[in-house]
């Protein structure tokens, strides 16, 4: 029975099969699943431009801005005593 596999070794090779799926597998989730570091640079830039636009529109149009707050203002709130 020189040419028979023992059983050991069978599950010896099915033990090391599985192993090498679960790590191909944790390999490929944990790529999946990285964050990417490009995202933080975008969210910076929108906030960038968002505070630049809102500084030249209070710049071009700051007192015609507080204008119209203060009318809506006026127009909900009572008037004071």
């Amino acid at each position: 029975m020189s040419g028979d596999v023992e059983p050991a070794d069978g599950r010896r090779r099915g033990a090391e099969v599985i192993k090498q799926v679960v790590n191909r597998l944790v390999v490929r989730i944990g790529a999946a699943g990285a964050p990417q570091r490009g995202d933080v640079p975008g969210w910076v830039l929108v906030t960038l431009m968002t505070a630049g636009l809102v500084s030249v529109l209070w710049f071009v149009a700051g007192d015609a801005l507080v204008a119209v707050f203060q009318n809506a203002i006026s127009a909900v709130a009572p008037a004071a005593p």
